[in-house]
């Protein structure tokens, strides 16, 4: 059975009093990695951190590689390997023999570069390859943290991991940056209704939905959009010369709270229905939403559906993958708002 209250219980008792050395592939300060340091120095004696600043991908691993080939584990009880772990556990799985191995196993390698961005085709020696290090990646681990349900039972009846041994660990925003903050009316863009949607701009997101949502709202001249995030020139030529809409690059985290702020509903997703992570995956920006009380739009999907519980007024479901949908929903809530004053 999964368990979904990982660090209030099981992670605790593993922890409690013993020294944990905490391995992370990614910046030290993703979200992610914060969220797991913060819980496991709340039980633990002593967490040690291996991880590096340098913007190089191919640097920090390195660095990594380096450093725990030369270290010595006798002084720890606990090894947590974070974001990527398939990079780490594999190659020195030996070295940790005689240590409780926690894993947080928040993406599948073919799950995200076969099915979910079609780097590989399924047949492909490539696709095999990921295949094959997600399944000992996951054997090697004595606890396994996932990001939801979904993608725990996923993993279980995929890569065949044992669902005794996956803990669900939903994210969490940084509420030193995104937190409530109240707008005046004079803020508001020229009193229109502002709907929000930021992203890295991944297929999964179902970016393509919202601008043809977009599209198809130009003549509504009460409702105008703010798309946040690095959307490449090519995918523009259609949109670009809409009125309704303001395509901003990528900003601050603080700037980004700002913007999120001012907007009268949020989208969050995701909104792909072609391709299946997007179902077992609840968006990060829907954390950061929730966190700062703003009204938000969801793709009606399994993951979602575990923490966020439709409520008219905060919590708006919608059809994956269909524009007009999307449409009369934010139509409804802009009714409602004005309603509500």
């Amino acid at each position: 059975m999964i368990n979904d209250n990982f660090f209030n219980d099981k992670m605790t008792r593993a922890i409690v009093g013993k020294k944990v050395l905490f391995i992370t592939t990614k910046n030290i300060d993703y979200i992610r990695n914060s969220q797991e340091i913060d819980l496991l120095q709340k039980s633990a004696l002593s967490v040690k951190v291996i991880g590096y600043k340098d913007k190089s991908y191919v640097i920090r691993l390195l660095k990594i590689y380096i450093k725990l080939f030369f270290m010595s584990l006798k002084d720890y009880n606990v090894i947590f390997v974070g974001f990527a772990p398939q990079l780490i556990l594999p190659l020195f799985r030996n070295k940790f023999k005689g240590k409780l191995v926690v894993e947080d196993f928040f993406i599948s390698l073919y799950d995200t570069f076969v099915c979910d961005r079609k780097k590989f085709k399924a047949t492909s020696l490539f696709a095999k390859l990921f295949f094959h290090i997600d399944k000992i990646t996951i054997k090697v681990a004595d606890e396994i943290i996932v990001d939801t349900l979904a993608h725990g039972n996923y993993f279980v009846n995929c890569l065949g991991a044992d669902s005794s041994k996956i803990n669900v660990l939903y994210l969490k925003a940084d509420i030193s940056i995104y937190y409530p903050r109240i707008i005046s009316n004079k803020e508001q863009l020229n009193k229109k209704f502002v709907v929000l949607y930021f992203g890295t701009i991944l297929p999964l997101q179902g970016v393509d939905v919202i601008l043809r949502c977009i599209k198809n709202m130009e003549n509504i001249p009460t409702v105008t959009f703010q798309i946040i995030g690095p959307i490449k020139n090519k995918d523009l030529k259609e949109y670009e010369q809409l009125k309704n809409v303001k395509f901003i690059p990528w900003l601050s985290q603080n700037s980004l709270a700002e913007k999120i702020a001012k907007a009268d509903l949020c989208l969050a997703g995701h909104f792909n229905n072609n391709i299946a992570k997007a179902s077992r995956t609840i968006p990060g920006k829907a954390y950061i939403y929730d966190s700062m009380e703003k009204p938000m739009i969801l793709g009606d999907n399994t993951a979602n559906h575990e923490l966020f519980h439709e409520d008219d007024n905060k919590y708006y479901y919608v059809e994956m993958g269909n524009p007009n949908k999307l449409k009369e929903k934010i139509l409804h809530v802009m009714e409602k708002s004005i309603l509500n004053g």
